[in-house]
């Protein structure tokens, strides 16, 4: 009988910050197929003693679904580990897809994403009243494009909160496509393995970030943060305020 395989996720890099049914779920594996450098192994500390180890760095896709999948139809419980929460750039789409043509069933964990950790290194919210009431989550075209509407030449054009994945190796083209929307004085962060122990911020402005970043020799696994949610807040959100009555204030019975 098929045993279900989770894919889950195993935060930004801090053993600490994978979820506690992910913990569990990966103490009882017998199969897990962690993702390489991206995962802290650290994580794997966990596994049991006849768990076995597989480092997706090295395998394809076919050959990852594989393994997967035989110790599935073996009755094995599996543990797919993916960086951060699978939903976001995990490339896990074509997966599911190879194991549902198998008739293998699987499940998601969420988990930690590094946004939320690079928000926690830096010491900021995303969301400020009169500021940003918008997060964007995107990456710079590369190797792999990304849709003509999607480019960050027009979503900069919201000049709202915005992480960038994947692309500090183009931090030229980055800087180039924010100047169409954000001023050159616009906050940037830039943090490299947040929540690791190696973790480093760099912090700067859309007019002087990329110098910063070539000359710390960022390459890789750093996460660009842009926008005046990076500033000082000009106002006070109205949840806490004395003045501002709801359903769990003045004596009023929460809900």
């Amino acid at each position: 009988m098929n045993k279900m395989i989770y894919i889950v996720g195993a935060g930004p890099g801090d053993p600490e910050l994978i979820t506690m049914k992910g913990d569990r779920l990966l103490q009882e594996a017998d199969l897990v197929v962690y993702a390489g450098s991206l995962v802290n192994e650290k994580i794997l500390e966990r596994v049991k003693d006849d768990c076995a180890l597989y480092d997706s760095a090295g395998m394809n896709l076919e050959e990852i679904c594989k393994v997967m999948i035989e110790y599935a139809r073996a009755g094995k419980k599996v543990v797919r580990l993916q960086s951060g929460d699978p939903s976001i750039y995990g490339a896990l789409r074509e997966q599911m897809e190879i194991l549902a043509e198998a008739g293998v069933s699987y499940a998601m964990v969420p988990g930690v994403s590094s946004f939320s950790a690079a928000a926690a290194a830096v010491g900021k919210e995303y969301t400020l009243p009169e500021i940003s009431q918008t997060i964007i989550l995107t990456r710079q075209a590369g190797r792999t494009p990304v849709p003509e509407e999607q480019a960050l030449s027009s979503l900069a054009a919201h000049r709202a909160s915005m992480a960038i994945f994947l692309s500090i190796g183009m931090i030229d083209q980055v800087v180039d496509e924010l100047r169409q929307g954000y001023s050159e004085y616009t906050p940037v962060a830039v943090v490299y393995k947040a929540s690791w122990e190696e973790e480093q911020v760099i912090e700067g402005t859309i007019a002087d970030i990329a110098g910063k970043v070539k000359e710390a020799g960022l390459k890789l696994s750093a996460l660009i943060l842009v926008g005046p949610f990076l500033g000082k807040p000009i106002s006070r959100s109205k949840l806490y305020d004395a003045g501002f009555t709801h359903g769990c204030r003045e004596g009023k019975q929460c809900e």
